[in-house]
């Protein structure tokens, strides 16, 4: 499915049934002139991959310098990246799930956490191989083909141990719960002391379970404004277990950099509609309208 807003296509399909455990559908976006200067890419639920089709993507945390890749893999993050600052107009991103870290990249979702990795230096000729493909073919639809292709072929040659039942339990419940679920009924329900709930859980993940329901609150908010933004916040705060709006609004500043009512003016004006009905949306691809700073 396509679609065009002034200055950008997006176009998206989901995956082979094998791959859906690992990935979300599959988006592709290209600009018709330049870039917005700057994006946040909000931290989620989910690792990034973006293999660009044209020139590298610059991507920075805040006060770093600009790292450029021509494919990258984001791990989960508790703070916004700053993406942009780059002439790449094009590409294609997948979002995946800590469990496609093991089976698909093969190691750990903690091993990649708050950073981010060229693809090729983690998977190096079979990365520099989609690379190629993905920007020889024409349309979106060949892309999104080639894409699947080497992910059912990597899903049938990688593998990096399970996780631990109890780790993945107590993932699934902070995201069914959108972060709303305490650590100690946490701990209580997998069977283990809060501490080691905590020590595992970091070591899996890369982040703690109370900073990880912390992200996904964020991502029920953005979520909820992406779909419904002349919600009131005041409302969106409560519903979200949040003890007030201004609590709120801390939060956002400390993950987002922002205050949400600057980043629903910076960001959504730019979101397609079937994307502002995505829960997710594009989680770190240049989707949004330019800032100046």
């Amino acid at each position: 499915m396509a679609e065009t807003e002034p200055g950008i296509e997006y176009s998206t399909r989901p995956l082979h049934a094998a791959l859906r455990p690992y990935a979300s559908d599959v988006i592709g976006y290209a600009y018709d002139a330049d870039p917005p200067d700057l994006h946040r890419g909000l931290p989620s639920r989910y690792l990034t991959v973006i293999v660009t089709l044209d020139e590298p993507l610059g991507v920075a945390w805040p006060g770093g310098p600009v790292e450029k890749y021509d494919a990258l893999v984001g791990g989960l993050h508790s703070s916004a990246v700053e993406v942009g600052q780059t002439p790449s107009r094009a590409g294609v991103q997948l979002n995946l799930t800590p469990a496609a870290a093991r089976v698909l990249l093969g190691l750990p979702p903690g091993e990649l956490a708050s950073g981010v990795l060229s693809l090729d230096e983690l998977l190096g000729r079979r990365a520099r191989e989609l690379t190629e493909r993905l920007r020889q073919a024409a349309t979106w639809s060949a892309r999104f083909d080639v894409l699947e292709t080497w992910l059912l072929r990597e899903l049938g040659q990688r593998r990096a141990g399970a996780i631990r039942p109890e780790l993945g339990w107590a993932w699934l419940r902070l995201c069914e719960s959108s972060g709303g679920i305490g650590v100690q009924e946490l701990a209580k329900e997998v069977g283990w002391s809060r501490r080691h709930l905590t020590d595992r859980f970091r070591s899996e993940f890369g982040l703690p379970p109370k900073v990880a329901a912390r992200v996904l609150r964020l991502e029920l908010v953005t979520a909820t404004l992406r779909r419904r933004p002349h919600t009131r916040l005041s409302e969106l705060s409560a519903a979200a277990g949040y003890a007030d709006q201004a609590h709120l609004t801390r939060e956002f500043r400390a993950i987002a950099g922002c205050s949400p009512r600057q980043w629903m003016i910076e960001e959504l004006p730019a979101l397609p509609a079937d994307f502002a009905r995505n829960p997710q949306g594009p989680a770190i691809a240049p989707a949004s309208s330019a800032r100046s700073h």
